[in-house]
């Protein structure tokens, strides 16, 4: 629906354009397709064992899949691309480790030549780390559970992510933080990610976060959203309150939220989650199932 709604925007803008007799230069990126290429990558583990690894991924179109089990080295797998610029990059300077890409932003209009292959399939070790992904138009799978983040930060642009912790991270996260624009998002099993402070910030599209796990100490959630449909998921049992402020939207609810003003409270045992939502205009959906 979103995709629509831009295109119809851009075509009237097109229109409006012509209509005005403006002239607009488009600049076109170029994407010439080459032989199919695998590159192993394997970077070993920091030295020190009370050390904390900065680990940069830096990415542009195609498909990101991260996921647990790099167990002789701190980060492991496989990247597949048949576009020269995609050739990825591994540096490292002191507990700093970056993969990353030559630009692979498109600046106006895309001129492909063939089927762009751009796929990275990568584990993770479990010794502790901040984690930031920074990614363009792309499709994202991460399940980070089980893992020692000290820190998540994602950075995407137009994007189809889901990110999961089926597991319970092994220490204490101190922030979360998820950027992203006109996307489809899912956050799942957020409890288990022992977060103290998890921000989201994103435009218009669709998104979902689902709080289920288990929630071992007190965390606040900043949500702030544009014209979107936005669902938030907590468990049955979890104390929660969410403060709601918003534009024109419909707020849907179900379960045992109980409504109080522009607040909604979930009465439970343990720690608390407090979540804010500022929300310009769209659909929340508050589900406790």
């Amino acid at each position: 629906m979103y995709r629509k709604q831009l295109l119809i925007a851009l075509l009237v803008f097109a229109i409006v354009s012509m209509a005005c007799s403006f002239t607009i230069n488009i600049p076109v990126t170029e994407f010439k397709t080459g032989p199919t290429v695998t590159e192993e990558i394997s970077v070993p583990r920091i030295d020190d064992p009370n050390a904390i690894a900065d680990v940069d991924l830096k990415f542009g179109a195609g498909k990101l899949s991260l996921k647990p089990g790099a167990d002789q080295a701190l980060i492991s797998g496989t990247i597949t691309y048949n576009v020269v610029r995609f050739k990825p990059k591994v540096t490292t300077s002191g507990t700093r480790i970056t993969i990353s890409q030559d630009d692979t932003r498109i600046n106006g209009l895309p001129n492909v030549r063939g089927d762009i292959k751009n796929d990275w399939d990568l584990m993770l070790s479990d010794s502790p780390m901040n984690l930031n992904i920074t990614a363009g138009a792309y499709q994202g799978e991460y399940e980070l559970g089980g893992l020692s983040l000290n820190s998540l930060h994602i950075i995407d642009g137009a994007a189809e992510t889901q990110l999961s912790f089926s597991e319970p991270s092994r220490v204490q996260m101190s922030s979360i933080r998820y950027e992203t624009g006109a996307s489809s998002v899912k956050l799942i099993g957020l409890a288990n990610a022992n977060f103290s402070e998890l921000i989201f910030k994103s435009g218009a599209g669709d998104y979902t976060l689902d709080f289920s796990g288990v929630l071992q100490r007190n965390a606040t959630v900043n949500i702030e959203t544009g014209l979107s449909s936005l669902t938030v998921l907590v468990p049955p049992g979890t104390s929660a309150r969410l403060s709601f402020e918003g534009g024109l939207t419909n707020v849907n609810v179900s379960g045992t939220w109980k409504a109080s003003g522009s607040d909604y409270i979930l009465t439970g045992d343990g720690p608390m989650l407090t979540i804010v939502v500022k929300m310009g205009m769209g659909t929340l959906s508050l589900q406790n199932p």
